[in-house]
């Protein structure tokens, strides 16, 4: 795989994303459905936002690792939240470490949506390639 990030804004350096990815040459893509703070018998989480991206990350981890991939391989990462405010303030710092400490330079979109499965507050949906 041959991976090219696009980045033509001086601001972009400040994040922790690009504009745009290209890939040339995948030996596979994945396409991951939303994953979000769900236990393994199928219980969503009742916890605060904080806690549920966490949960969210070790889903999101547990599904690329499984299917053969790794994270370091997204190459796109939509974050879904009932509230981006909530987001920045209170789980800015955990999404910025995760990102990081898995090499990751992805194609974003951050969504607030009015409401998620079973009153949950964050879901993130990504693609994968190797």
């Amino acid at each position: 795989m041959e991976k090219r990030t696009i980045d033509p804004w001086k601001w972009g350096e400040y994040t922790n994303s690009v504009q745009a990815v290209e890939i040339k040459q995948p030996a596979g893509t994945l396409y991951c459905s939303g994953q979000a703070a769900i236990d393994a018998h199928g219980q969503p989480s009742t916890a605060d936002m904080r806690t549920q991206l966490q949960q969210t990350f070790d889903n999101l981890e547990q599904l690329i690792t499984e299917a053969g991939y790794s994270c370091q391989g997204i190459v796109r990462l939509n974050v879904y939240t009932t509230s981006s405010i909530e987001f920045f303030t209170t789980c800015g710092d955990l999404y910025q470490s995760w990102i990081v400490g898995h090499g990751i330079k992805q194609a974003t979109s951050l969504l607030e949506v009015k409401g998620l499965f079973q009153g949950l507050t964050i879901e993130l949906e990504a693609t994968v390639v190797k």
